[in-house]
């Protein structure tokens, strides 16, 4: 699992034999599928939220939707793989968030979408038919990959998972700030949460793990230390 230089805040990595670029925006992208990889983009969260009477902003659909559409016009992806956790919950199906994803639809056509399902996936239901979005179960095999939305799958391949939503404190004397983060050692990677209203959950990482953060402008790895946690 050797490190490449970046290109444009992206850092590229070599994962089971392929090269993978890890991008700023919270994303994976595999160049020889031309695939974007996303975790945990939770659509429709929250209006799940405000369907229960919690006060949260609108508009995190709109943000998910255009996040998309600048990765896939930047690096000319083909397809995008979701890693589970596309809808948030049962009353992610509110209008405003279909009308929005419809929409965004209708202007991608040929944007070749897979969802492999994940935990929320299974309360909330699978999206629309008029999404055309393959659907799998985990684990689902390609090229040297297993990908799954639970990063303690037994699969054979080397695994991509999201469902941890992985951030990690970086500190400076008395100063810290929490980073998404990608966590990679010699069996999986995991993804952070692309959603734009997802939360976070700090890591520490394993002995033999590395971790690739992301401030939204370039992903760049923290370096090994005898305590290197994220409390």
């Amino acid at each position: 699992m050797s490190a490449l230089p970046d290109h444009h805040g992206a850092l590229a990595l070599e994962l089971a034999g392929e090269l993978v670029w890890l991008l700023p925006e919270k994303a994976l992208y595999w160049p020889r599928e031309r695939m974007l990889v996303i975790a945990d983009i939770h659509f429709g969260k929250a209006a799940s939220f405000r369907a229960l009477g919690v006060p949260v902003p609108a508009g995190t659909t709109s943000a998910n939707l255009a996040a998309l559409d600048r990765l896939v016009a930047r690096h000319g992806a083909r397809q995008v793989l979701f890693l589970g956790d596309f809808l948030h919950a049962k009353a992610a199906h509110a209008e405003s968030t279909m009308a929005a994803m419809q929409r965004w639809r209708a202007l991608n056509p040929a944007l070749a979408l897979t969802l492999v399902r994940g935990n929320h996936d299974l309360h909330a239901g699978d999206p629309p038919l008029w999404l055309s979005i393959a659907m799998a179960d985990e684990p689902m095999h390609l090229g040297p990959f297993a990908f799954c939305h639970h990063p303690d799958l037994l699969a054979t391949g080397y695994l991509m998972a999201g469902h941890v939503h992985p951030v990690y404190r970086l500190r400076s004397g008395w100063e810290s700030v929490l980073l998404p983060c990608f966590m990679a050692n010699g069996q999986r990677i995991v993804l952070p949460a692309f959603g734009a209203f997802t939360g976070g959950h700090a890591v520490v990482p394993e002995a033999d793990e590395r971790l690739f953060v992301t401030s939204g402008d370039a992903v760049v790895e923290v370096p090994a230390s005898p305590r290197r946690d994220g409390r």
